[in-house]
């Protein structure tokens, strides 16, 4: 994983121009499904945060070939109080801005945890393409987001699932630095 930031702007939403047609295809094609077998799902993390799932999306079978497990963290500007359950609803619009990148296979929607941060997790086919994927979701974040709040995390060579279910196959030189996105054990 490389210096965190945005992709230049031209790059970032030529990317995101990109996926929002490539994912009207695959919506008329029927690709796209949002199973409920993790909603309601509780996540803990290392830093001693937690937060449920309140959607999944998933594109075809939802298993990548070169697995990598992306974690991307923000807080929103101006949504407070009753304003997250609306963000939570409107926020199944958003789905054209990642299913149509290259290589995404899944994700988790988390809600707003006690410090007010959202999460996606998710399962990613190729580590460099999470990579290329949060790089330009950042322009679009940073649209909405509190400054500075936007981060993400790869994990390469682990499915989404078995980083959920099993937080010590994740070697961590900086477990402090990490503990926004590590799960914690018992999850």
């Amino acid at each position: 994983m490389g210096e965190q930031g945005p992709l230049a702007p031209g790059e970032a939403w030529r990317a995101v121009a990109a996926c929002f047609f490539t994912t009207f295809a695959l919506l008329s094609r029927h690709r796209v499904h949002l199973p409920e077998e993790h909603v309601g799902m509780r996540l803990d993390f290392a830093d001693g945060t937690g937060a449920r799932v309140y959607r999944e999306t998933r594109l075809g079978s939802g298993l990548a070939k070169d697995p990598c497990t992306l974690m991307v963290d923000f807080r929103l500007r101006l949504v407070r109080g009753p304003a997250h359950a609306l963000f939570r609803r409107e926020s199944l619009l958003n789905t054209p801005l990642f299913v149509g990148f290259p290589g995404f296979t899944s994700k988790l929607w988390l809600a707003h945890d006690e410090r007010g941060r959202y999460r996606g997790v998710y399962e990613w086919d190729g580590p460099r393409r999470a990579e290329h994927y949060a790089r330009s979701l950042w322009r679009v974040l940073a649209l909405v987001s509190v400054p500075g709040s936007i981060r993400y995390a790869i994990v390469p060579g682990l499915r989404r699932d078995d980083v959920i279910a099993d937080p010590r196959l994740v070697e961590d030189p900086e477990p402090e630095a990490s503990a926004w996105w590590r799960t914690a054990a018992g999850t």
